[in-house]
């Protein structure tokens, strides 16, 4: 029942880009007077409406349906970090109330002053789309609408909550590679992986076109759980038999913090001894490819990949840089790699008290990063490969921060060990 009543309104893209805003961010009045009206009778007939953080602070939405009465549904702010504006159109509950949905102990003087404003703040130890969903499901809220941008929008059909989709098209070009997409990265890399709509209906509003369809179930990208045997091969020190198996890979599943994705910043030093921020680990696990290489093109690429949006996007111009260039990867990387990811790790997880509280919770556990395309790093699908990145958090990690370990600068996997 609950799925059955969620739906995603991806509104006001363009027809050519298929784009929701110009580079800059600026989406101002894309879509027709008469598709915005549209919009509003929507909301007047659901009751609730999400929207995410990077929402509230491009465009300070008032989620109303703008009609001057009747009945406006409850709005709710989906953000992990709290990193909003203390000025809002939504912290004025007078029209409509404000439910604000967020991690456990995040930013709590801010909570306080949401809390003042007369906004209620809902903690979540497991923050994703899915068990919001469950959480609102239990306070009544059926029919929900997800007027989001295109990062909360892949979290939430990724984790299978979105039943219906309206997609308004508006008949405009909007150019620019940077420019936002009505849906962010879902982890697909293949057209035959692309979700299809079905009893898709299509209605012309002024000079826009509505089109709705119901999403057929999200095809299941949750890694298979590896079996008895499969757990041994995963890490042969563990037993099955006494331990349960935690699967993380997507930053939306329940333990996606763990990943170099998540979206937290680590500050690390540079060759000089620099402090350096880093928008992810992945960033910065992808930069140091190229550090200490005594060529011009092999410092743009650690800026590059520094800058670049997201870690999706410093994954993909690392991995191509280093397939395409070979001659700018440092020439000790595969010795160092290792040593390279676990420091990282260890400055995510000691900077962040929260993440650093669920990694210990799960002590006694096999960690396993799962994922079909890295058998490196990660688990696989079927738990083929060596899972280096969840040997690390455990072997390595949860000594420390147990206060076990006697050498807590030294990585206790080096690469040729394990190649032994």
């Amino acid at each position: 029942m609950l799925l059955r009543f969620t739906e995603l309104l991806l509104k006001f893209h363009s027809l050519f880009s298929r784009k929701i805003a110009a580079s800059t961010g600026h989406a101002t009045l894309i879509s027709s007077k008469k598709s915005r009206t549209r919009v509003f009778g929507l909301r007047g007939r659901i009751e609730a409406v999400i929207v995410g953080g990077n929402t509230v602070c491009r465009d300070n939405p008032r989620l109303t349906t703008r009609h001057g009465g009747g009945h406006f549904p409850m709005r709710i702010v989906m953000s992990r970090t709290l990193n909003l504006p203390e000025v809002a159109n939504l912290w004025d509950v007078s029209e409509a109330p404000t439910i604000v949905a967020t991690q456990r102990a995040a930013r709590k003087s801010f909570q306080k002053f949401l809390a003042s404003k007369g906004v209620e703040v809902v903690e979540f130890d497991i923050f994703n789309p899915k068990d919001v969903m469950e959480y609102l499901y239990d306070r009544g809220y059926l029919l929900i609408f997800w007027e989001c941008g295109g990062t909360l929008a892949a979290s939430a059909i990724s984790s299978g909550v979105i039943r219906k989709v309206y997609a308004f098209v508006a008949p405009k070009i909007i150019g620019g590679k940077n420019a936002p997409s009505p849906v962010g990265e879902v982890g697909m890399v293949e057209m035959t992986q692309a979700l299809e709509l079905i009893d898709v209906c299509h209605e012309q509003i002024g000079p826009d076109m509505l089109i709705s369809g119901y999403l057929q179930p999200c095809p299941d990208m949750t890694p298979v759980i590896p079996s008895v045997d499969e757990t041994s091969e995963i890490d042969p020190t563990v037993s099955p038999y006494e331990s349960s198996i935690i699967l993380f890979n997507k930053t939306w599943d329940p333990y996606g913090a763990f990943s170099n994705f998540s979206p937290h910043s680590i500050r690390m030093p540079d060759e000089n001894g620099d402090y350096l921020t880093w928008s992810s680990i992945e960033h910065y696990y992808q930069a140091q490819k190229y550090v200490r290489v005594n060529d011009p093109a092999a410092r743009k690429c650690v800026e590059g990949i520094k800058s670049a949006n997201s870690p999706e996007e410093a994954a993909r111009m690392g991995r191509t840089i280093q397939r395409q260039h070979p001659n700018l990867v440092r020439a000790d990387w595969d010795s160092v790699k290792i040593d390279v990811m676990y420091r990282a790790l260890k400055c995510k997880f000691s900077i962040y008290p929260h993440l650093n509280s669920m990694l210990l919770s799960t002590v006694g556990s096999v960690l396993v990063e799962a994922s079909p395309h890295d058998l490196f790093w990660l688990g696989g699908r079927e738990g083929e490969g060596p899972n280096y990145r969840g040997r690390l958090l455990m072997q390595q990690l949860w000594s420390e921060f147990l206060g076990n370990s006697s050498t807590p600068s030294e990585s206790p996997i080096t690469y040729q060990e394990e190649i032994k």
